[in-house]
């Protein structure tokens, strides 16, 4: 199963890096909104507060719709293809996330290398912390986006996705802290597991470490990659069964 893993996530990236510029499209919108946006919130706010929050929005908006090349593939007949070799199921699930985990990295990085240009001071111990979160978070939302585009209407997955994204990237509290919204909406925020990942971020990147809010975004990271993942070896088993 590695070695099936490795030629599908050797060839996922060399694909990826021919697409330069499909990389860079990804994270445009946080990065419009770190420079139109973060100048005004940095008025009142700190620069630690809003990057983690664009990390969160880039993180769903990019591995959200991670199943599209499983929409294309599925309509061009490569996963019919696929389903004859001798690839392990699971192979094929993780070869994939592991590419998206590349993408996420790039997008990450350039996201974070303009935040500190313009002036965000977390610390490196906290931003690696935080780099590592959100990876985990980022492969997880693929291979949950997978099984999705699997498992409905391929006319359908498109308008589903970005329909679900932008709630979620508003009741995590990428723009400002739920803390701040009415109770009601406040409640309903901790239904998302977004938020508790958007938090312990910020925390992290104002150099607390050992908090609540991180072992609770840390937890609940976890919780999510395993159902996650379970998920989407189970529908992939059963759509190359």
């Amino acid at each position: 199963m590695v070695r099936d893993t490795w030629v599908l996530f050797r060839h996922g990236v060399r694909v990826t890096l021919q697409q330069k510029v499909g990389i860079i499209f990804g994270a445009i919108q946080p990065l419009v909104f770190l420079v139109l946006f973060g100048p005004i919130f940095t008025t009142f706010g700190t620069w630690e507060t809003l990057v983690p929050g664009l990390i969160i929005q880039l993180g769903l908006v990019s591995m959200g719709l991670a199943g599209f090349g499983v929409v294309f593939e599925k309509r061009s007949g490569v996963l019919e293809r696929m389903r004859v070799t001798p690839a392990s199921r699971l192979a094929l699930l993780l070869g994939r996330v592991l590419n998206n985990a590349v993408t996420l990295v790039i997008q990450t990085l350039l996201l974070l290398a303009v935040a500190f240009a313009f002036g965000l001071r977390a610390p490196a111990l906290g931003v690696l912390a935080g780099f590592v979160l959100v990876v985990v978070l980022g492969m997880s939302l693929a291979a949950l986006s997978y099984a999705i585009a699997l498992t409905i209407n391929e006319q359908l997955f498109a308008p589903v996705m970005s329909t679900a994204v932008i709630p979620l990237v508003l009741l995590s509290g990428s723009f400002l802290p739920m803390s701040m919204a009415p109770g009601w909406l406040d409640a309903i925020s901790h239904i998302s597991p977004f938020r508790y990942v958007l938090e312990a971020l910020r925390d992290l990147f104002n150099g607390h470490y050992v908090t609540g809010t991180v072992g609770a975004g840390v937890a609940v990271t976890a919780v999510f990659a395993v159902v996650s993942l379970t998920i989407g070896t189970r529908v992939f088993n059963r759509e190359n069964a």
